[in-house]
């Protein structure tokens, strides 16, 4: 069965750093489209940051230069390093994979990060 399972969520203060991990299983890694996003109570789901097949990455604006997405093939793990947090950067952090050529996706339970003196 397909697993995507976070982990590195926490409690940091402002201007520090995270960095989450995703580690999938039960899909064949390199066919899929990785990605991070997040939501706070109320609010939308937003897209923090992709990574492509080809490692082509995209982010949101309110992230651009704070955080970086990687993957690792050898692990079937995707990352997320977050510096320089926010406040505003609380939510839940969800894993996502996209396989676009069969419209596929798959989500990730969470993993919480709060960011608070």
């Amino acid at each position: 069965q397909v697993q995507l399972v976070e982990s590195g969520g926490g409690l940091v203060q402002p201007g520090g750093s995270l960095r989450l991990s995703c580690a999938a299983s039960g899909i064949i890694f390199n066919f899929y489209d990785m990605g991070w996003y997040r939501q706070a109570p109320g609010k939308q789901r937003d897209l923090v940051a992709t990574i492509s097949r080809d490692a082509n990455t995209n982010y949101a604006d309110s992230v651009k230069g704070r955080f970086t997405i990687s993957r690792d093939i050898a692990t079937n793990t995707v990352y997320l390093q977050m510096n320089s947090l926010k406040p505003e950067d609380t939510a839940v952090y969800y894993c996502n994979a996209y396989y676009r050529a069969r419209g596929r996706e798959y989500w990730g339970q969470g993993t919480q990060v709060t960011v608070s003196s």
